[in-house]
C-alpha cells in the first residue's frame, strides 16, 4: 500500500495534537510539529551554497526523516502571543520537509499549513479539530496550569496567529473553511477517542489503510 499522510488543523486546546498524536501511534507511523519547524530553522540559517549541499545530501539519502526523528519532541502546548510575522525563507523550507514526508512515509502532521501544500493529492486526508471555547479554555488550564484568563487569552493569541499564517501562506484561504478538509471533528461532542476512530474509519474508506 502506498504512503499517506494525515494532516491536522486544529484550535488551541482543541485536542488536536493529542488526536494526532494518539493516530498515529494506533497506525505506527510517525507524528510531526514543532520538529518541522526546528528543522526548517536550521536550516534556513545556512547560507545558500551550504543549504543547496546539505538539500542534496538529504535526498540523495531518502528523505528529512532521519533528520527529524533525531529532534526532540515538544511535549507541553506551543502558544503564539506575538502578532504574526511572514518569513517566506523559513516557510519554503517547512514546505520541502512536508513534500519530502510525503513522498516517503506515511505520516501525521500537525499545522504548517500542511494541507494546503499537500492538497490535490490523493494520498493525503487532511482534518480539522475544533471545539467550544469552554472545553478548550478548560483543557487549557488543566495542561498548562494557567489561571481561566490567561487560558482565554493563549486561545485567542494562539488561533489569531494561526488564522494570519494561514491566510497569508496560502495567498488568502481561511483557516476554519471546512471545504478546505476531508473531515471537520468537534472534539468535545465527539470525543478524543472517537475522532481517532472516526478518522481511521474514513482512512479505509479512502482505501488508505487496510479494514480491520
Amino acid at each position: 500500500m502506498e504512503n499517506f499522510v494525515v494532516t491536522f488543523a486544529r484550535g488551541f486546546g482543541s485536542g488536536g495534537k493529542e488526536i494526532a498524536s494518539k493516530l498515529a501511534a494506533e497506525l505506527g507511523i510517525h507524528c510531526y510539529e514543532n520538529r518541522i519547524l526546528t528543522l526548517a530553522s536550521q536550516m534556513s540559517g545556512l547560507d545558500e551554497q551550504l543549504f543547496s549541499e546539505v538539500n542534496e545530501k538529504i535526498r540523495s539519502h531518502g528523505s528529512f526523516a532521519s533528520l527529524l526523528k533525531g529532534l526532540p519532541r515538544s511535549r507541553n502546548y506551543i502558544s503564539r502571543n506575538e502578532k504574526f510575522v511572514s518569513d517566506d525563507k523559513l516557510f519554503e523550507y517547512q514546505k520541502q520537509i512536508i513534500e519530502n514526508l510525503a513522498d516517503t512515509e506515511s505520516c501525521c502532521i500537525v499545522g504548517k499549513c500542511a494541507d494546503w501544500i499537500l492538497r490535490g493529492r490523493p494520498n493525503v486526508v487532511s482534518i480539522y479539530i475544533e471545539a467550544p471555547r469552554a472545553f478548550c479554555v478548560e483543557r487549557t488550564i488543566e495542561h498548562m496550569g494557567v489561571t481561566p484568563e490567561v487560558a482565554s487569552a493563549t486561545i485567542e493569541h494562539t488561533d489569531a496567529y494561526r488564522a494570519d499564517y494561514y491566510k497569508y501562506y496560502t495567498h488568502g484561504n481561511y483557516w476554519t473553511n471546512p471545504v478546505n478538509y476531508d473531515l471537520t471533528l468537534n472534539s468535545e461532542r465527539v470525543g478524543v477517542d472517537n475522532c481517532v476512530k472516526l478518522i481511521k474509519d474514513y482512512l479505509r474508506i479512502k482505501g488508505l489503510i487496510k479494514g480491520e
